[in-house]
């Protein structure tokens, strides 16, 4: 080996791991957000806090360091109510990454997409505007059942109010516009083949011994299609979280039947 060789090499013996100093610092500097009485913020931590960047999302995180800080200072994570809810939380946050991984990998297709849109008409295809009024009534089951036949002769929901108020019972009267998305799904099938001043009865939960019903009317329902390219992202975003919570109860059904389960104390279970 040359002179000129062993001093080539000898430069880069001290350039190289400098230089590699200097890269490094770099791309630490370019992933710190900030430093809070010389604790770190990393942008990484940024992403994970729902933040995209500096301006108030930063500040928050720089806001909760600083408490963060004093909690601590304080001795607060030493105290057993913090202790365990801190165990809470990260016991919360591996179960949901579990699911996470065991869900992965698993799309929602575009066949699938097609033939929701196809099943539900009267949320794509069909889709209305509905304009709403609506009495809630709590009364004995009986009373109930004569409702459902006087709503039948009505012509109008204040016919229905003042049958109501002459037997003294209870409900309570609103009104609402709502796209059909928003209507509840025990409601929808029915509403979408009613039309204008059209009333119909539903059942709903009620205080114990009392029977529970809504009496709708449709005032007014406006056309609003959606194509199924405009509805393909919101049918892809409510399967997938269908299908993840589908896979969640058979994951969590077969670990049940690989697991061994004792039940102490009070909760002790008989054979």
């Amino acid at each position: 080996m040359t002179k000129t060789t062993k001093l080539a090499l000898l430069c880069l013996a001290v350039v190289l791991p400098a230089g590699c100093e200097r890269a490094a610092a770099e791309r630490s500097a370019a992933q710190l957000a900030a430093k809070v009485n010389g604790a770190e913020i990393s942008v990484r931590q940024l992403r994970n806090a729902g933040a995209a960047g500096a301006g108030p999302a930063l500040e928050k995180v720089i806001e909760r360091e600083l408490l963060v800080q004093q909690a601590i200072q304080a001795g607060l994570e030493r105290d057993p109510a913090v202790r365990d809810a801190i165990d809470a939380s990260r016991r919360q946050l591996l179960a949901e990454a579990w699911l996470d991984k065991v869900a992965s990998g698993k799309t929602v297709s575009r066949e699938e997409i097609r033939a929701f849109y196809a099943e539900n008409p009267a949320l794509f295809a069909e889709r209305r505007i509905y304009r709403l009024r609506e009495l809630t009534v709590s009364a004995p089951p009986a009373l109930i059942d004569v409702l459902r036949a006087e709503t039948a002769r009505a012509r109008d929901l204040d016919e229905v109010a003042t049958w109501l108020r002459i037997r003294d019972a209870r409900f309570g009267a609103s009104s609402a516009t709502l796209p059909a998305e928003q209507v509840p799904l025990g409601y929808l099938t029915k509403l979408s083949g009613m039309k204008d001043g059209d009333i119909a009865v539903f059942a709903v939960p009620a205080s114990a011994g009392d029977a529970g019903a809504a009496v709708v009317q449709v005032v007014r329902a406006e056309a609003a299609p959606l194509s199924e390219t405009q509805a393909a992202p919101l049918i892809e975003q409510f399967l997938a979280g269908r299908k993840r919570l589908e896979l969640a109860a058979a994951e969590v059904r077969r670990l049940r039947e690989i697991a061994t389960i004792e039940y102490a104390g009070e909760f002790k279970r008989s054979n």
